[in-house]
């Protein structure tokens, strides 16, 4: 339940009134995912003033006493992952839709606990005399990044009605955009990027150096900031680039020293699958595509998110110098995908290079990967790829059903893997 009552925006509207309606809903869960339709009720305690003059703005507060169920028996939701939005129908003297929005700001949300959705709120500019009934309509609960729409199946009563009277003509209440809201905290788990790490001179080998077929990189600190499912967030993490010469292309592994996520859920096996960009410099231009096995064990819920050994193949493009630094990092786990760009390039291995013939080098060349391919001169195939297994999050009237959905909690400093 929620308390509080709402401010007004209108400095010439009268005394807050508050009512409560309830009414019968239908919840769609997002495609994709199986989940039947449900029925339930919905109730909103609206609050509005009780009179207010033509040229007033006034804000209006939509409060959830009653989601339309409960969080089911299967994931804990985590704080500050549930943002509802909707629309309330204006009505009588003046006709309008308000956009109503509530910020992402909710307690943890224990299996089979009520749903606790924040408080929507919305402006109406009133332009005519007479009486203007306010009456709650569809909204969307976005949990997790999945969205689930509501609508009533019934025609709902009106709430509140607020008297307008003739006034000055002027807006005399804020010009604050409709639903806007304070922003929410920084999620928990987020870090500010540390300092940029000064790498002692990069490793550097040559091909034709004594017959040298094995190149070992610096382990460089590399500050993420990550698109999750959550939101966006801030990890850094140890990595190292190594090369095996074959010929005249170079076998890449690229090392992750420490594992920056948790897994709030128990993650089945073959379920993760992490890719890389590394990003060539120096004489050569484009980036290398770089790609890690699934997960060969299930990972346990609060455990780390172990990133393995990612592989690929470097075809040089230049004769010369070439750097490698790690780029961009995706990680695709059961039908959700989280983007991690680096807030700063730091090189890792340098090698002496030959060109080859349909190299990597000069923007419009490739740098392969397993037969893949990326286009050089940027960081592209960042995002997902197939998602044979998709199945997200499924949210039922406001209630998040995990079915093969994974969310990422970024944790500095976790320990090193083994």
């Amino acid at each position: 339940m929620f308390a509080g009552a709402a401010a007004l925006l209108g400095v010439t509207a009268g005394q807050a009134q508050a009512a409560e309606v309830s009414y019968a809903t239908k919840c769609i869960p997002p495609e994709g995912i199986g989940l039947p339709d449900i029925e339930g009720t919905t109730k909103a305690d609206i609050t509005a003033p009780a009179t207010a003059k033509v040229g007033d703005t006034v804000e209006v507060v939509w409060k959830f006493t009653q989601a339309a169920s409960k969080n089911p028996d299967i994931i804990d939701l985590p704080p500050d992952s549930v943002e509802p939005s909707g629309t309330l129908k204006a009505a009588g003297a003046q006709t309008a839709d308000i956009a109503m929005k509530g910020p992402r700001e909710n307690p943890a949300i224990p299996k089979g606990d009520p749903m606790v959705l924040s408080d929507m709120k919305g402006t109406l500019k009133l332009t005519t005399a007479g009486q203007v009934t306010l009456t709650p309509d569809a909204y969307v609960v976005n949990a997790l990044m999945t969205d689930t729409k509501c609508a009533p199946t019934e025609t709902v009563q009106p709430a509140v009605t607020i008297t307008v009277t003739a006034g000055g003509g002027g807006s005399s209440g804020s010009s604050s955009p409709s639903g806007s809201t304070t922003p929410s905290a920084t999620p928990s788990g987020s870090q500010t990027p540390s300092a940029s790490t000064t790498p002692s001179p990069t490793a550097t080998g040559t091909g034709d150096d004594g017959g040298q077929t094995d190149f070992t990189g610096k382990i460089v600190d590399i500050p993420y900031t990550c698109d999750t499912p959550l939101g966006v967030k801030k990890a850094t993490s140890p990595i190292q680039i190594n090369a095996k010469k074959d010929g005249g292309s170079y076998d890449l592994t690229v090392k992750f020293k420490k594992s920056v996520m948790d897994s709030p859920i128990d993650i089945p096996a073959g379920m993760v699958k992490p890719t890389m960009q590394v990003v060539l410099g120096g004489a050569d231009t484009g980036s290398v595509k770089v790609e890690g096995r699934l997960n060969s064990e299930p990972i346990p819920q609060n455990d780390p998110i172990e990133i393995p050994d990612l592989t690929g193949t470097y075809k040089p493009g230049a004769t010369g110098e070439a750097t490698l630094s790690p780029g961009v990092l995706t990680i695709e786990a059961m039908g959700t995908t989280t983007i991690c760009t680096p807030d700063s390039s730091v090189v890792s291995l340098t090698l002496d290079t030959e060109e080859q013939a349909s190299g990597a080098s000069g923007g419009s060349g490739s740098a392969s990967s397993g037969g893949s391919t990326t286009t050089s001169g940027g960081l592209a195939e960042t995002g997902s790829g197939d998602h044979g297994t998709l199945k997200a999050l499924g949210l039922v009237a406001g209630t998040a059903i995990l079915l093969g959905g994974a969310v990422f909690t970024f944790m500095p400093g976790r320990r090193h893997l083994r």
